[in-house]
């Protein structure tokens, strides 16, 4: 069996380290009412994120009802299993449910971008304690982010991770060497559940584990994007930097995006202008590459953009938060915009009758002019949510408060004897003829 799984703690004192983090949820939830915002859980694999849920769950009684990235995740999925666990009572008896969303920045595509909007709604209508866990608190979407508390697991210390280490070989019959229990320990990385694996891995076989057994059995020595352009900026020697470059197995292009969106960091203009010329140097060899098709060059890109910019930074590092590439950041809000676009043409299409094509024309500019007249009667016909809205009426602030009021209308919360009233919207004056409202269609 699977040591990561077998020793995975069952209560909240089992867990290793972040003890501000879970004495956050622990309070959270012993005073969790529906006046609460939900839970967002973040940081690094193996830091206990989703094992301290399900503990907090099994100390307190509650049901748990979980989602994660192997499940299908559309919208309908979310409201069928989440929404409707959320809202109701437990069948079990337990004092309350709890649901768990892990893997909450894996949301891609359009169907999963129906899951985001679904997520938001079991936010808004939630009557049980919701938790998201995500490792990257920046890849939930902002208005996602916005509704929720989010709480930092950080990686777990080496010298934390060594009294579990020794229980779990007392437990297995392993005698392991102290030396050898600190190296795998600093070896995790940080990450609890990669120091078990490489325990398990070390011991198969064998009733005692030595330091010098742990060659034949050695963590996953890949490196990320972010430990490799740090080290640039913190001037790593050469033969560091290019080592780091080859574990961290990322294209030179993806390392040559990572590099130059650091740039901005660098305290000078001297440095920047010299960084600068080694990247662009770097650049025309990766042109060459694809040219030519011939990809030996690629380790003169990567030598001079790792080498150039570290001489150019001279081990001063960077002291801001080290973010993407502005570009890849561009690329996504083009995609997204075109994904609402399309669901926005989906819907009215199918309602109108219209040919996606035929609206694309000047046909939508007519029928915003219509939304814009009544927009929460047409939001609620056809389910539109503030990204569509917006494209339609072009004031995100009003879209949020149509849609939400839409919403109300569409979804009235269980227990209430008539709907919310409306608030005051400017719009314009919608035509009367059919009992003072008006369709598009």
């Amino acid at each position: 069996m699977d040591w990561a799984e077998k020793y995975r703690p069952r209560r909240l004192t089992d867990l290793v380290g972040n003890s501000p983090a879970v004495k956050a949820m622990y309070e959270w939830a012993r005073s969790w009412n529906r006046e609460k915002k939900p839970l967002l859980l973040h940081g690094k694999p193996g830091t206990g994120k989703t094992s301290a849920a399900h503990a907090l769950a099994h100390d307190l009684a509650w049901e748990v009802i979980e989602l994660n990235a192997s499940d299908q995740r559309t919208r309908d999925v979310i409201g069928r299993v989440a929404g409707i666990g959320a809202v109701t009572a437990s069948l079990s008896g337990a004092a309350r449910k709890l649901i768990i969303l892990d893997e909450a920045d894996n949301l891609h595509g359009t169907a999963d971008r129906g899951g985001a909007r679904e997520i938001l709604e079991v936010i808004r209508t939630a009557r049980q304690p919701v938790i998201l866990i995500a490792n990257d608190l920046y890849g939930i979407l902002p208005e996602i982010r916005a509704k929720c508390e989010p709480v930092l697991f950080r990686a777990v210390q080496a010298r934390q991770m060594v009294p579990r280490l020794k229980f779990i070989c007392a437990n297995e019959g392993i005698a392991c060497s102290d030396p050898a229990i600190v190296r795998i320990a600093g070896g995790g990385g940080g990450d609890l559940r990669a120091a078990i694996n490489m325990l398990q891995g070390a011991s198969e076989g064998r009733g005692r584990v030595e330091e010098e057994d742990l060659v034949s059995s050695p963590k996953d020595d890949r490196v990320s994007i972010f430990d490799l352009v740090l080290s640039v900026f913190r001037g790593a020697g050469d033969a560091a930097l290019l080592a780091e470059a080859r574990a961290a197995e990322e294209p030179p292009e993806t390392v040559l995006q990572w590099i130059e969106a650091g740039l901005v960091h660098l305290p000078d203009p001297p440095s920047r202008a010299l960084a600068y010329r080694w990247v662009a140097r770097a650049d025309e060899y990766l042109g060459l590459t694809f040219r030519r098709q011939n990809y030996t060059l690629w380790r003169y890109a990567g030598a001079l953009m790792l080498l150039g910019t570290s001489l150019a930074a001279a081990g001063r590092g960077i002291r801001a938060r080290l973010m993407p590439p502005g570009r890849w950041r561009r690329i996504s809000s083009h995609r997204r915009q075109q994904a609402v676009r399309e669901s926005l043409l989906r819907k009215i299409g199918a309602r109108a009758h219209i040919p996606r094509e035929a609206l694309r024309g000047e046909q939508l500019t007519l029928l915003a002019l219509l939304v814009e007249a009544q927009p929460v009667v047409h939001a609620r016909d056809l389910s539109l949510d503030a990204d569509e809205l917006t494209l339609l009426i072009h004031d995100r602030k009003k879209a949020e408060e149509v849609a939400e009021l839409a919403a109300r209308e569409e979804k009235p919360v269980k227990g209430e004897t008539e709907p919310a009233p409306e608030k005051p919207l400017k719009r314009a004056p919608a035509k009367k003829g059919s009992g003072g409202q008006s369709s598009l269609f």
